[in-house]
């Protein structure tokens, strides 16, 4: 064996993963089976495990495919798997890097209706504010389904039979297999773009779920709430519910169902027409009834009988007012004149220049009898303030210096008592002139003179 036939682990898995990669029945395989051990990773990448009754393989589904899933992916379910095979270099392991992938069964069909439902509830697409009334009269009906189908014969005999002068526009679409919800979603936004569209039903007729499955596809829903048309879904039969019944503004039973809801019976409404005419009738009539009785009443009274009696007794009344105010007028000019008579008088007792003077009078003595009692005032005061000035100044130890007397100090401190001191300490005498540093040379005490007066 030659040196160079030796390859290192890197090379073999490298060369393996060439092997597989260049097989092209692995490069487009479908695998069925149960998925386990799954992990969305952070950065949306996908990592679970494929498995049947014997075997397993690792799949690997990045985030630029699997953010067209339709449904969610979980440990248990049922799945179908398109991709290819390949090796992980750094494991040695061969795995299936999916592009594809859908549920398998009815019951994975079941799963991803529940999680759709779930996800655009959360997003309030399902909310009872955002539901809109139908036009009770429309002009033109729009109509989203199969032109080949029994639905669009249903609605449009149930229309022209309720309410014929309705126009009915389709635009047709594929409504089951791979391409129905990219057809279903064209067609809805078409029938947008056309002028006076009043209601929009949107439908098809019976069939299995999964020939009703474009229905329940996400797109289908967002483009029904985002039509600027009301909707009415009518898929399938009574008992089949899809997603875009919750999305539609009104769900119907059938297609039949949706038709009498978008347009009135004109029979009814001819019928109810014809009840409020009666009506009408029987309030015009019992109103006149009223008014050419209110009118009999009129004429048979004493006024309409006698005109000229009322005439005659109206002018009187007149008269007698007229004379009644005229009275009164002369009453009440009578009571004012002799109010503003009583007036003058008392104005002309009570002159106002005279008063005036008397103030002025009374001000000034008032002013010079303030001014002889703030000067009194102020010559109290001041006597008073002299004579405490006097005082302090008979206290004050200045006077006492100036007859003879010191004061002497010792560290800034007043002596009062020889104690203070000793022979050797300096004091400082205060003069009242000035002052002088002194030394003791001796102290004599009080009781030493005392003492030797005693002894003597």
């Amino acid at each position: 064996m030659a040196l160079q036939d030796i390859l290192s682990v890197s090379d073999l898995n490298r060369y393996i993963k060439l092997v597989l990669e260049k097989e092209p029945h692995l490069q487009d395989i479908w695998v069925r089976g149960e998925i386990s051990n799954f992990t969305h990773h952070s950065s949306g990448h996908m990592y679970f495990t494929l498995k049947d009754k014997q075997s397993r393989i690792k799949v690997v589904m990045f985030a630029s495919h699997n953010r067209f899933l339709r449904f969610l992916p979980k440990d248990g379910a049922k799945a179908i798997v398109r991709g290819s095979i390949s090796a992980y270099e750094r494991d040695g392991a061969y795995q299936l890097y999916a592009k594809e992938m859908q549920p398998d069964g009815l019951g994975s069909l079941y799963l991803a209706f529940e999680q759709l439902k779930e996800k655009l509830a959360q997003e309030g697409l399902f909310a009872a504010e955002r539901k809109r009334m139908l036009p009770r009269f429309p002009k033109r009906v729009g109509v989203v389904t199969s032109p080949t189908g029994a639905a669009i014969r249903d609605i449009c005999t149930t229309i022209r039979r309720r309410y014929p002068q309705a126009e009915i526009v389709l635009s047709p679409a594929v409504v089951q297999g791979a391409d129905a919800p990219a057809s279903i979603v064209s067609a809805i936004r078409i029938i947008n773009d056309q002028p006076d569209i009043d209601v929009l039903i949107v439908g098809r007729g019976g069939g299995s779920i999964e020939e009703l499955w474009a229905f329940n596809d996400e797109n289908v829903a967002r483009a029904i709430a985002a039509s600027l048309i009301p909707v009415i879904s009518a898929v399938g039969h009574e008992t089949d519910v899809t997603i875009a019944d919750f999305v539609a503004d009104v769900r119907a039973a059938t297609p039949t169902a949706a038709a009498e809801l978008a347009v009135p019976h004109y029979l009814e409404w001819v019928e109810r027409v014809r009840q409020l005419e009666i009506r009408m009738h029987r309030a015009v009539r019992g109103t006149m009834t009223e008014q050419r009785n209110r009118l009999t009443r009129l004429s048979n009274s004493y006024a309409m009988r006698q005109p000229e009696r009322r005439l005659e007794e109206a002018a009187e009344r007149l008269d007698r007012a007229h004379l009644r105010m005229r009275q009164s007028m002369k009453h009440l000019l009578d009571r004012r004149r002799e109010r503003y008579t009583r007036l003058d008088e008392q104005i002309k007792r009570y002159r106002l220049a005279d008063q005036i003077g008397d103030k002025r009078k009374n001000l000034s003595k008032l002013r010079a009898t303030l001014d002889e009692r703030m000067l009194g005032r102020l010559n109290q005061k001041r006597m008073a303030f002299a004579a405490r000035i006097a005082t302090l100044e008979a206290l004050s130890p200045l006077k006492v210096m100036q007859r003879g007397f010191s004061l002497v100090y010792t560290d800034d401190r007043l002596v009062k008592s020889v104690e203070q001191f000793a022979p050797g300490d300096e004091i400082m005498v205060r003069l009242s002139d000035g002052s002088a540093t002194a030394r003791v040379e001796k102290v004599n005490r009080e009781e030493e003179k005392q003492s030797g007066s005693q002894e003597n």
